[in-house]
């Protein structure tokens, strides 16, 4: 694979903590959620950050397929992610699974769950889960 762009972040201090790019357009304060024994706090946590990019990168890669097949996505289209974090059923740690809620307005909606499927081939997030993860699509 050729690395056409590569990020930089860092934490401090685990789930509990600190976390900013390299570029410093980005610094969170880490809290652990209290349905995880945390205190909650005013922070943020890393599945809230993964539900986001996974948001953003989704939408982009449905933009990128929608225009190949010159379908205009509208700018009020949105992915919302709900990320859950629990024990794994093999009792080996915790693992992940996603829900990417899918709402494209003035679009059919049978235009937009073919271009959700392909969007899902395309996004680098769903690569990297893929096969790791659970992820339902809903388009609404």
């Amino acid at each position: 694979m050729k690395i056409l762009y590569t990020a930089h972040g860092s934490a401090t201090g685990g789930r509990e903590g600190k976390a900013e790019t390299d570029t410093g357009n980005i610094a969170v304060v880490l809290n652990t959620p209290k349905e995880l024994g945390g205190s909650g706090g005013d922070g943020t946590n890393p599945e809230q950050l993964f539900a986001m990019g996974y948001s953003a990168c989704f939408l982009g890669a449905l933009k990128a397929v929608a225009g190949k097949e010159k379908v205009k996505i509208p700018e009020d289209a949105k992915i919302s992610a709900d990320v859950g974090i629990g024990p794994r059923d093999d009792g080996g740690g915790f693992g992940l699974a996603v829900k990417l809620t899918i709402s494209v307005p003035g679009i059919d909606k049978a235009v937009v769950e073919d271009l959700v499927q392909k969007a899902h081939i395309v996004c680098p997030y769903s690569n990297a889960t893929k096969g790791n993860i659970d992820v339902e699509l809903a388009v609404a």
